[in-house]
């Protein structure tokens, strides 16, 4: 029981091949994105789903280990060590050369992997030191704003028309992408300038989060040119925007075309496990943290990922994260077989 953690150290293989990207060039440097969408979807294709829940006396042993907590924080010194490599190593090839865009794509899936989505799990913390450690790994995909409006706008308007990041029934990827990014960016305002109004604070209360997010995101950027040029800003900016992708494709795939019912003219039915797609093919929940059991999650947003259940009323996917963002680049494929599970659940 005490080392069971151990194995989410397989989310610490990919920076072992985005290590290899940098210190090759050409195809090679593309071998990060072959493990991400090549290997890990077929070892999901190979391995039966595991839904095996903890027993409740296992679940509080779990609950309260450390290491899983730790692996989280890893995550950090990992990320910035990393972005702090590619910055100084995307200068040695020529800019926007196959060298360039596999080095910049295999730290852009680093900013989605163990960016956003640790950031995604700590934001859901109590803990000031959680919360801060996701903003900061939030930086590294220019998408510190996530941290509100995911934590009290998703959450709050999942699988209802006010929520942006909840993808619509036939609706295209591609679509999603525009949708989701634009109004998610103006829901966290409108949620910050609330927050401000109910506390009675100014626009230029220290206070105001998304100023000094968008503060911090221009620093950075600045920064980054001053020290290392406009090619690394260049090679930054597409990481960033592939690792911005990488967290909307996974929103497309976990609310696909589900919706809670309206129970008044303001209120909709409580938050359940039937109102998120749920994956239970292991590679994938150990690569991502547990964000595959997506359904419990929103059920429990404060719940850790260690104890994540398997819910047998919630709708599941055909395969894990990786394939499923594969399919979802598919729109005829992606329709043709998720409107048929929709159209099932629907018919319960």
């Amino acid at each position: 029981m005490r080392f069971r953690a151990l194995k989410y150290l397989l989310a610490f293989v990919l920076p072992l091949f985005v290590a290899q990207a940098f210190l090759t060039t050409g195809w090679l440097t593309f071998t990060p994105l072959l493990y991400a969408f090549g290997l890990i979807p077929l070892l999901e294709l190979l391995f039966v789903p595991d839904k095996e829940n903890l027993l409740a006396a296992q679940a509080e042993i779990v609950r309260e280990d450390k290491l899983y907590d730790a692996l989280l924080y890893l995550t950090l010194p990992v990320q910035y060590g990393f972005l702090c490599w590619f910055l100084f190593n995307i200068g040695t090839v020529e800019a926007f050369s196959l060298s360039f865009w596999g080095r910049s794509l295999g730290m852009g899936l680093l900013c989605g992997v163990l960016g956003i989505n640790v950031a995604h799990e700590l934001g859901h913390r109590r803990e000031k030191a959680a919360q801060k450690v996701a903003k900061a790994l939030l930086l590294t995909s220019l998408y510190p704003h996530f941290y509100i409006e995911h934590n009290f706008g998703h959450h709050k308007n999942v699988s209802t028309p006010q929520d942006p990041a909840s993808s619509r029934y036939n609706e295209v990827l591609y679509a999603f992408w525009i949708r989701s990014i634009a109004f998610s960016y103006l829901s966290a305002w409108r949620i910050q300038m609330g927050l401000l109004k109910r506390q009675k604070r100014s626009f230029f209360s220290y206070r105001n989060d998304m100023f000094w997010y968008a503060v911090c995101t221009i620093l950075l950027l600045v920064l980054i040119y001053i020290a290392f040029g406009l090619a690394a800003l260049w090679g930054f900016l597409i990481s960033a925007t592939f690792g911005i992708l990488l967290l909307e494709t996974v929103n497309y795939i976990e609310h696909y075309g589900l919706q809670r019912k309206k129970v008044s003219d303001k209120r909709y039915e409580q938050t359940t496990p039937l109102h998120s797609w749920n994956s239970n093919h292991l590679v994938g929940r150990l690569v991502l943290f547990e964000l595959s059991r997506h359904s419990d999650h929103h059920a429990n947003p404060h719940k850790k990922y260690q104890v994540l259940n398997h819910h047998e009323q919630s709708p599941q996917m055909p395969t894990g994260y990786p394939g499923m963002m594969l399919l979802a680049a598919l729109p005829p494929l992606w329709f043709g077989i998720m409107n048929k599970r929709l159209h099932r659940l629907l018919e319960r």
